[in-house]
């Protein structure tokens, strides 16, 4: 293991010349950008979700007497996703690379972290009124008066805030992982002693 350690570090040393650490960070403030057609599919891929919640909710607007937020909340979620994911595709959204921003480019910044904070906030109660429930019954019955909310809209529900939680996770680890990596590359190099 540390063989292909150093053999990886002899090659990334023989390949390009020593990297400051200026250089590294210049790299992180201002990342190479994809190619137009990634970024207009990842754009597509991310409103994927907000429209299905909009759909959902919409479709079960009545379907949930036991936790009537549930579906506004998707639909309320689904809105403002899709309305900041169409928003970062202006060019208001993008900070200019040098010279000082112009008003727009603050106004959009300020919008969006609004809509940030917004949309934590609602998040947080979008927990508290879908896992507050769980496992709620999901049959509609006339005689019964004991309230239900639709599988396919509970579930839905469920399982995308979950995924939220999911992917948080993941990066959190991947971001540890990546962090050790550093930490063992920069005990590794000679010139920090």
């Amino acid at each position: 293991m540390r063989l292909l350690f150093f053999i990886f570090l002899s090659r990334s040393e023989s390949s390009s010349p020593i990297m400051s650490e200026t250089g590294l960070i210049q790299r992180i403030r201002n990342p190479p950008q994809p190619p137009t057609p990634i970024l207009a599919c990842s754009k597509l891929v991310v409103c994927v979700m907000p429209i299905a919640q909009i759909a959902i909710g919409a479709v079960y607007l009545h379907d949930c007497p036991r936790q009537h937020y549930i579906p506004i909340y998707l639909i309320v979620v689904g809105v403002f996703g899709l309305v900041l994911a169409l928003l970062s595709c202006l060019p208001c959204a993008q900070e200019p690379k040098d010279g000082p921003s112009n008003p727009l480019s603050r106004v959009c910044a300020t919008w969006n972290s609004l809509t940030s904070v917004f949309m934590f906030c609602w998040f947080i109660a979008g927990n508290v009124w879908i896992y507050s429930i769980y496992e709620p019954n999901y049959n509609k019955n006339t005689t019964n008066v004991d309230p239900y909310c639709n599988k396919t809209l509970y579930l839905f529900a469920f399982w995308t805030t979950t995924l939220v939680y999911i992917l948080l996770g993941v990066g959190l680890l991947c971001s540890c992982c990546v962090l050790f990596c550093f930490f063992l590359c920069g005990r590794a190099d000679p010139d920090d002693v």
